[in-house]
């Protein structure tokens, strides 16, 4: 059986959700099938059963089939480094930090790691879907190109593409992309997927004839835009969010830090009716919400100046205001952060914000695992990524709630916990019901406005 390539015509066409929705349908219809991405650049991640640390599609995707997750669905994932440089972590582990210039300059040697771990899957997976990374036709960069060009070439995938019509230009997007592929490729894409559609989808029925008569692109479905708040896996995606806050009783406000990252912990406040959420970005739109949430980051030094900067000191020291520090929010809420070895700063020794007793230092090995945790006297089944350690993983002082593990919010018992005592009116929700009923449902509506029998057959 043919693995599969999901390629986007640009940048945030929907990818992602699209490759999601693939692999589930294809699972559904009896196919063992694995999602992967080669490369990902993304602060956003989650610890895999083995072990490893890669970017969220990933890891839903395998998640919302029942399948294990594993480092070899995403060998090389890039996150923020200090200056110019990222953080470069290799089939689930962290090696280095790296000069971006060189990154991309070395690139070449990083094939055998994508290559490896596409192959270890296919020996346990009939079908491969492979997501893309941005448009497959940067000419300047298709030699350098692991998740796009290299993998369809090197394992002869079919290809999807993905456009996104809510931007314009569909029709430019489309056709300059199928153009500018390399031959082989172009005889491997089995059609193109419109998405986001907006409004009365007959009026695009001329559109799909000019694709596929005038062009011989088949058009596999034109799917209307539907709000799905899961899986998110950059800022562009979590900031764009819908919420229905008409029911909202307690108001939640998360920093939006510089570096944030594993913002995935806010799903489940995303999809409670009772909770408005919003991300704040000046001290004066924190005013009148119940709720703060110090999120994690990828650079914690810098993102704590710049909060000292942007005048959020007040809010953070404040008593009257419940406050929930999740990793990096947690490791500033320190008398001092310490990093001698530069691990994630050239700040070697720093004060934090000092509303916890004792210092926080930066280790060279990174803490990641995953498991079942007790934490606020709560069962929570959560994640730590992580350089920074203290004495305690968790600590809640007064209004103050701090821990290193995500996930936190993804525990019912802790939501009913916290915003009771915010208000009593809460009653909360069963996020993981949730959950499983978003994903059929986002998922149905794919394969309702998609041909899933043409790729189906494609891939035999």
């Amino acid at each position: 059986m043919n693995s599969l390539s999901v390629f986007g015509t640009s940048s945030d066409a929907g990818k992602s959700t699209i490759s999601f929705a693939l692999t589930y349908l294809l699972h559904k219809r009896g196919v063992k099938v694995a999602p992967f991405k080669a490369q990902n650049v993304s602060n956003n991640s989650r610890v895999c059963d083995d072990g490893g640390e890669i970017a969220i599609p990933q890891h839903f995707a395998a998640e919302a089939i029942g399948i294990k997750t594993s480092h070899f669905m995403n060998p090389i994932l890039l996150k923020s480094g200090s200056k110019n440089s990222a953080h470069l972590i290799i089939n689930g582990q962290a090696v280095s930090d790296i000069d971006v210039h060189e990154y991309y300059k070395n690139i070449h040697s990083l094939r055998p790691h994508a290559k490896k771990a596409f192959k270890k899957l296919r020996k346990e997976y009939e079908c491969i879907v492979a997501e893309g990374a941005g448009s497959p036709v940067e000419l300047n960069l298709m030699d350098k190109d692991l998740s796009n060009i290299y993998i369809a070439k090197e394992f002869k995938t079919k290809i999807v593409l993905v456009a996104d019509i809510e931007r314009g230009g569909v029709f430019a997007s489309i056709i300059g992309v199928y153009t500018l592929l390399p031959k082989a490729l172009r005889e491997n894409i089995i059609g193109v997927i419109i998405n986001k559609f907006r409004g009365d989808i007959t009026l695009f029925d001329d559109g799909v004839h000019i694709l596929e008569e005038r062009f011989g692109i088949k058009v596999l479905g034109v799917i209307p835009y539907k709000p799905f708040n899961l899986g998110f896996e950059d800022s562009q995606s979590i900031f764009n969010y819908t919420q229905d806050a008409s029911k909202a009783i307690i108001k939640v406000g998360v920093i939006k830090l510089p570096h944030i990252s594993n913002f995935t912990d806010f799903e489940p406040l995303v999809a409670d009716e009772q909770i408005e959420l919003s991300f704040l970005s000046t001290p004066a739109a924190a005013d009148g919400y119940d709720v703060i949430v110090l999120p994690g980051s990828k650079r914690v030094v810098d993102d704590m100046l710049w909060l000292k900067e942007m005048g959020f000191t007040d809010i953070i020291m404040s008593k009257k205001k419940t406050i929930v520090a999740i990793c990096g929010g947690y490791e500033m809420m320190f008398e001092r952060i310490l990093d001698p070895n530069a691990v994630e700063s050239d700040i070697k020794e720093i004060d934090g914000f000092g509303r916890l007793k004792g210092d926080v230092v930066f280790k060279e090995k990174k803490s990641v695992k995953k498991e079942e945790y007790e934490i606020f006297d709560c069962e929570v089944e959560g994640y730590e990524i992580h350089s920074a350690t203290a004495k305690k993983l968790s600590q809640k002082q007064k209004n103050l709630y701090g821990t290193f593990v995500h996930g936190l919010f993804d525990s019912d018992e802790f939501r009913k916990k916290l915003f009771s005592q915010v208000n009593k009116e809460y009653k909360g929700y069963d996020f993981k019901e949730y959950k499983q009923k978003a994903i059929e449902e986002f998922a149905l509506h794919v394969e309702q406005n998609v041909d899933m029998e043409t790729i189906h057959k494609s891939l035999l």
